[in-house]
């Protein structure tokens, strides 16, 4: 079975690394979701949160310095595990 972001690395090859990589997740309004989301990042990443106009999701923007390919799919690959979290 392929991994699903398999294109997504293919094209992340193209790019020279290190280099920052911003992430977009779209997270129900739950403090607890927000979190596990948010976690996923290191102090020095630029996070930007929006609520959505009826405050039921929050848009999350990351902005990282990556090292490699491999950490970006590896952080998709945890995001996948925090229920009702969309990857954009």
């Amino acid at each position: 079975m392929s991994n699903p972001f398999d294109k997504l690395k293919i094209q992340l090859e193209l790019q020279e690394w290190p280099n920052v990589y911003l992430f977009k997740f779209i997270v129900p309004n739950d403090n607890e979701k927000i979190a596990l989301a948010t976690a996923l990042f290191d102090d020095s990443a630029e996070l930007n949160l929006r609520t959505s106009s009826k405050g039921t999701y929050v848009s999350i923007s990351a902005k990282e310095m990556m090292m490699n390919v491999d950490s970006i799919i590896e952080k998709y690959n945890r995001s996948s595990e925090i229920e009702g979290l969309v990857a954009l």
